[in-house]
């Protein structure tokens, strides 16, 4: 099992920044990519940022070159420092994690979710 917490939402101007953090913990071990999604009012969860175990990231094109995701394996921890923030970006902003393990003799992988952390950025 693995919990997820994000927490470093809040409240900010058009064009300023902030930055997100998810700790992860139980299971941590096998954890393999890590992302953060968001999802906005009446749209759907989307994809904002991955990276992988080994460090290598993906990114949604609404947010390639203003958000960058980091990853501490060591800490069990990923950040998103969204920079240039637009009224767009209004969303809760979840962590999610991949969890691979053997069930029975298959691997499987498991995701898991964080509670989500309110970014509100005003115009």
């Amino acid at each position: 099992q693995v919990q997820l917490v994000e927490s470093g939402g809040g409240l900010v101007q058009a064009g300023g920044s902030l930055t997100l953090s998810c700790v992860a913990s139980g299971s941590i071990r096998t954890i393999n990519d890590m992302a953060w999604y968001r999802q906005s009012s009446g749209k759907q969860r989307e994809l904002v940022a991955l990276i992988t175990i080994g460090g290598a990231t993906n990114y949604a094109d609404a947010v390639r070159g203003r958000f960058t995701i980091f990853r501490d394996n060591a800490k069990a921890t990923i950040k998103l420092q969204m920079n240039a923030l637009k009224p767009d970006d209004t969303a809760v902003y979840y962590c999610k994690a991949m969890s691979g393990a053997y069930h029975g003799p298959e691997m499987r992988e498991t995701p898991y979710w964080g509670p989500g952390t309110q970014v509100t950025v005003s115009s």
